[in-house]
């Protein structure tokens, strides 16, 4: 299992649409994926930073998916029509980061 983050940057002056992004694009995401691999999803929002400042991102999105492998086969079989969507909710370039989960016996030492 990996986890396949999508960051939104923030900043003065850029656009995101909520509305669309968990009524259309999040929907479109799930119809495709869910079959290769995606398990499940969560998005997050952006507050801040712990010294009161704007945060890097606005959304993240955190997707589940059963490996790197499934996740890069989805993406070249999807990608044009979902990442081409990105321009309807948001003017931002997204950052997209594979992550490996933790073994809790191996963190901190």
């Amino acid at each position: 299992m990996i986890l396949v983050t999508v960051m939104y940057p923030s900043g003065a002056g850029t656009r995101f649409d909520m509305d669309y992004y968990l009524g259309k694009h999040m929907p479109l995401v799930s119809e495709r994926w869910t079959a290769k691999g995606l398990h499940d999803y969560t998005i997050v929002n952006g507050i801040g930073t712990p010294d009161g400042g704007e945060p890097p991102f606005q959304v993240m999105a955190l997707l589940r998916f059963a490996s790197a492998e499934a996740f890069k086969a989805a993406a070249a079989e999807d990608g044009a029509e979902i990442f081409g969507d990105i321009p309807n909710f948001t003017d931002t370039q997204a950052t997209v980061q594979l992550n490996d989960f933790a073994e809790p016996d191996k963190v901190g030492g």
